[in-house]
């Protein structure tokens, strides 16, 4: 099987760069300089974002937002359509394949693109290999179950681990240096570190095809950075903002986002006596709308883990098991 080549621009089909925007209800080569610092690096990401958002860059003005609010609406539709054509449109929505066909068919095909995909679960289920896996079959071609797109990974935990994208890579008949080339990988060290680095993830999928966006973990470095009952409503309307930018890279640029998170343990008195499983998935509320998909991970027997589909628009609540070899993410072993 051949390497999926990734080098492609986005071409007629992908998003279109704001500076087709450029000479246009007089917005200048320098107002788009100044906004591509802010993170601005598409048509869509004008259309898309609110006045106040605009305001906030350095050097653009009022008459100048609104100008450039007018001039992005006019490339890019933002009114009604009818649902036929948001049926037709989803019916060529690209799914990434995990590796495992049981997981597969539990998911509707694999992970979809265009949306926000959320994992979580205790340690050991299989969060991190589900990502090393994912950073490999989205460079796939489409035609196989890939993405063909390169790969963001965004580490908070330092979890991971080119070794196992080699041996993934192995299994697929792919080039090891070439896959690991088409990822790209940053460590987030702080909540800001990792919001920041979002802005640079926009400019690398304005000039390259990617296809898939991974954050393992979303919540690590939230539940250290806050602490305590104080800071929550900081930390909430912080991570709300991180999710927005992640919902708007989705929307942009037709790449599957994928999530991990961990899980917190109900301790909330007389309930959780009468609960199998007390434990929920971190973030609250903030999180549980932001996410799309959510998929729920707990340990099997041996390599297996079990994977519910804890919540989602389309698929019915559904469990599968799946199991975790030497080259990635595999249908359950008996």
């Amino acid at each position: 099987m051949s390497q999926a080549s990734v080098e492609d621009d986005e071409g007629e089909y992908g998003p279109l760069l704001i500076s087709a925007l450029e000479g246009n209800g007089g917005i200048s080569a320098s107002d788009t300089k100044k906004l591509k610092e802010a993170g601005f690096f598409t048509a869509e990401s004008i259309a898309y974002a609110p006045k106040k958002a605009l305001l906030a860059v350095k050097g653009i003005s009022e008459t100048k937002a609104d100008r450039l609010l007018a001039e992005a609406s006019k490339v890019v539709a933002l009114g009604f359509t009818t649902a036929m054509e948001v049926h037709t449109r989803r019916q060529e929505i690209v799914t990434i394949t995990t590796g495992s066909k049981e997981l597969d068919r539990a998911l509707g095909g694999g992970i979809e693109t265009g949306s926000i995909t959320e994992i979580f679960g205790e340690f050991r289920t299989g969060k991190s290999q589900l990502c090393h896996m994912l950073s490999v079959t989205g460079q796939l071609p489409v035609s196989v179950g890939g993405g063909q797109g390169k790969c963001l990974y965004i580490d908070s935990e330092g979890t991971f681990r080119p070794s196992r994208v080699l041996s993934i890579a192995q299994r697929f008949s792919l080039n090891g240096e070439e896959t690991l080339d088409n990822i790209a990988y940053a460590r987030a060290y702080n909540t800001d570190h990792q919001t920041s680095l979002l802005i640079q993830a926009a400019a690398m999928m304005s000039e390259a095809r990617f296809s898939l966006l991974i954050v393992d973990s979303a919540m690590a470095l939230y539940r250290t950075d806050y602490a305590g009952r104080g800071e929550l409503a900081a930390r909430q309307t912080h991570l709300a903002q991180f999710l927005r930018q992640l919902q708007r890279l989705a929307d942009e640029f037709g790449v599957a986002v994928v999530i991990t998170n961990q899980v917190v343990a109900q301790v909330d008195g007389g309930s959780a006596m009468f609960n199998p499983d007390p434990k929920k998935p971190a973030g609250g509320n903030i999180i549980a709308h932001a996410s799309c998909t959510r998929l729920y991970l707990r340990k099997g027997r041996g390599e297996n883990r079990i994977c519910k589909v804890y919540d989602s628009p389309s698929l019915p609540e559904n469990e599968c098991t799946f199991s975790i070899l030497e080259d990635g993410i595999s249908d359950a072993v008996e």
